[in-house]
């Protein structure tokens, strides 16, 4: 954390740290940095996006050897505006824990069941819905907010091929303001029945 304190705030002559003090001076608030992410390449590219004022906030990155194409950079930056969108759960297919993908394999069986499906082709049914599934939670899978007849995988494929250099979507993070925060949940009748004992 105190490496983070230390960096340069852009825009500003002063540290995170010195901004962090400034902004509480400012509002009046208190202001904690609970979790970031410091990314460096070198051969590829970083392009961070903010939304809402600061609410959500995404960083996307590519390796390439085309970092400095404009496509590349418009591209990098429509993805980053996608995280902030959609919130992909997970990168691919792959990095979806098997536990998440039997539990959804579990909902889809028992509603196939219920329906009054046949039992020989339930299985079927499972496959293309956990295919659509994984189409909906996993970022190259899903539909480019862009342009929806494409999904994210196929625009990096293209746009890859236009620019004669390989694409590679090496990860991705995205922060949203309050989220990960524990809101305290009051029982309130619980609360007026201990106050009347």
């Amino acid at each position: 954390m105190e490496a983070l304190l230390a960096l340069p705030f852009p825009g500003t002559d002063r540290t995170v740290g010195e901004e962090q003090v400034h902004q509480i001076a400012t509002i009046g608030e208190n202001i904690n940095i609970r979790r970031f992410e410091r990314r460096e390449v070198t051969n590829g590219l970083i392009e961070s996006y903010v939304h809402g004022g600061g609410k959500i906030g995404v960083m996307i990155e590519l390796q390439t050897d085309k970092a400095d194409s404009d496509e590349v950079k418009a591209v990098a930056r429509q993805l980053a505006m996608h995280v902030a969108a959609i919130a992909p759960q997970y990168m691919c297919r792959d990095n979806v824990p098997a536990d998440v993908i039997e539990n959804e394999k579990e909902i889809m069986r028992t509603k196939a069941i219920e329906s009054g499906k046949p039992e020989n082709i339930v299985e079927k049914i499972i496959e293309g819905q956990i295919n659509k599934y994984f189409g909906e939670i996993c970022l190259l899978e899903q539909a480019f907010v862009v342009d929806p007849d494409l999904k994210v995988n196929k625009l990096l494929e293209k746009t890859a091929k236009d620019v004669g250099a390989e694409i590679k979507l090496v990860d991705y993070v995205r922060y949203q303001l309050g989220e990960g925060i524990e809101k305290k949940q009051d029982d309130f009748a619980a609360e007026v029945a201990s106050m009347t004992k």
